[in-house]
């Protein structure tokens, strides 16, 4: 008979052997470029010649470039206009579809294919229907005598349609995380406070806010990450134009390191946007550990 310590050994390994794959694969596609994109941030490299060690210059510079910090404001513009209102409609979604009606499954489905589907493809299809002269958008908007926006080729339309789209494609993974966590809510919560006399919108702001308190954060902090590093949309719809309306962060680091190959200072932008998402990121937890949320 094999002893207790036999078994646990051979456990250990077999445990050992099956997680040796993600080890390698973090480290080779995670932590060595992570370290790699660290030790490029602190050179002058264009890809091609090799590179030369400055120190902190990289660092310098971004303080004193103007398209930098447009690049940010932008990037916050967007963040601020997708959060409050991506998580505001997942959360007013979810309550409609946490009832029990006709084809609920169906409706789930629906809201949820956006989410699966490829950004590029997404974005190239929003783009047609911005088309100031051909699109479905303005089209229905002329056909009832309605303002015709300018979407893509005006500065501030630009980044409103790219949040609209965003917001409309995020939705659906909000949406299920925000409906699994109402069907965590027992019924007979909601029950005791009908019997107390509490109308719908009193169980809604005492009973389901307060309980949905981890999936917000978890929604939070997910779609601030998110938007922090959108890319896809700009790319395909507005190559960060007009103007550099919408020239967020992630295009600018992609400019730098693939067009302009000044690839040491785009892994400085790299790393100022890992700043950036590690303090709002950490703000949101120690917020929420204040409140007594995690």
């Amino acid at each position: 008979m094999p002893t207790l310590r036999a078994i646990t050994n051979k456990e250990s390994f077999w445990g050992y052997v099956f997680i040796t794959p993600i080890m390698i694969g973090f480290f080779l596609f995670m932590l060595y470029p992570l370290l790699a994109s660290l030790s490029l941030s602190l050179t002058k490299s264009d890809g091609i010649t090799p590179a030369t060690f400055i120190g902190i210059k990289n660092y310098q510079m971004l303080i004193t470039d103007e398209r930098f910090i447009n690049s940010l404001l932008v990037t916050l513009v967007y963040v601020v206009g997708t959060v409050p209102m991506g998580v505001a409609l997942a959360l007013l979604v979810a309550l409609l579809l946490n009832q029990k009606i006709r084809f609920i499954h169906l409706y789930r489905t629906a809201y949820f294919i956006p989410y699966i589907t490829s950004m590029v493809a997404v974005a190239t299809v929003w783009k047609w229907l911005y088309n100031t002269d051909y699109g479905l958008i303005n089209g229905f908007l002329s056909q009832l005598g309605l303002f015709e926006p300018p979407w893509l080729s005006k500065q501030g339309w630009a980044m409103l349609s790219i949040i609209i789209m965003s917001i409309w494609k995020g939705l659906g993974f909000n949406l299920v995380i925000f409906l699994a966590g109402l069907q965590n809510i027992s019924p007979s919560m909601y029950e005791a406070a009908k019997i107390d006399g509490a109308n719908a919108f009193q169980r809604f702001f005492y009973i389901t806010i307060p309980l949905l308190r981890h999936t917000t954060l978890f929604v939070m902090v997910m779609a601030i990450i998110g938007s922090f590093q959108v890319f896809d949309q700009v790319f395909v719809m507005t190559n960060g134009g007009p103007a550099n309306s919408t020239s967020v962060i992630v295009y600018y680091v992609y400019q730098n390191a693939f067009l302009f190959f000044k690839q040491g200072y785009a892994s400085a932008m790299a790393y100022v946007l890992f700043a950036i998402i590690f303090v709002a990121t950490w703000i949101q937890l120690k917020i929420s550990n204040r409140k007594d949320v995690i």
